[in-house]
């Protein structure tokens, strides 16, 4: 929808990290992305820039030892970060990586 027209009807962007209030939440968004498009490593970027947003760039920044600027960049939309920045990020939110054996399809 054009956003003059949404901001016309009173309608507001939904922004995931006004709902990620607790670590739980925050893993079960990731899960939830993960169980929903297993293979779209954009989607899985865009859920821990929405994460990191929920919990604070300018702490996440410090934390990390990378920019502000840098994290947008990387976790936006059209980032392209390496693995390991994604694990320093995932690290520093407090969360971690499960692994396991893929269910067997039908």
């Amino acid at each position: 929808m054009n956003p003059t027209v949404a901001a016309q009807l009173g309608i507001q962007a939904f922004e995931p990290a006004d709902y990620l209030q607790s670590d739980e939440d925050c893993a079960l968004y990731l899960q939830a992305c993960m169980d929903q498009a297993p293979e779209d490593a954009a989607l899985f970027t865009k859920a821990v820039g929405d994460i990191a947003r929920a919990r604070g760039m300018m702490q996440l920044a410090r934390d990390t030892g990378l920019t502000r600027e840098g994290l947008y960049k990387a976790l936006g939309e059209q980032g392209n970060p390496s693995f390991a920045t994604v694990v320093k990020v995932m690290h520093a939110l407090g969360l971690q990586f499960h692994v396991g054996a893929r269910q067997a399809q039908g």
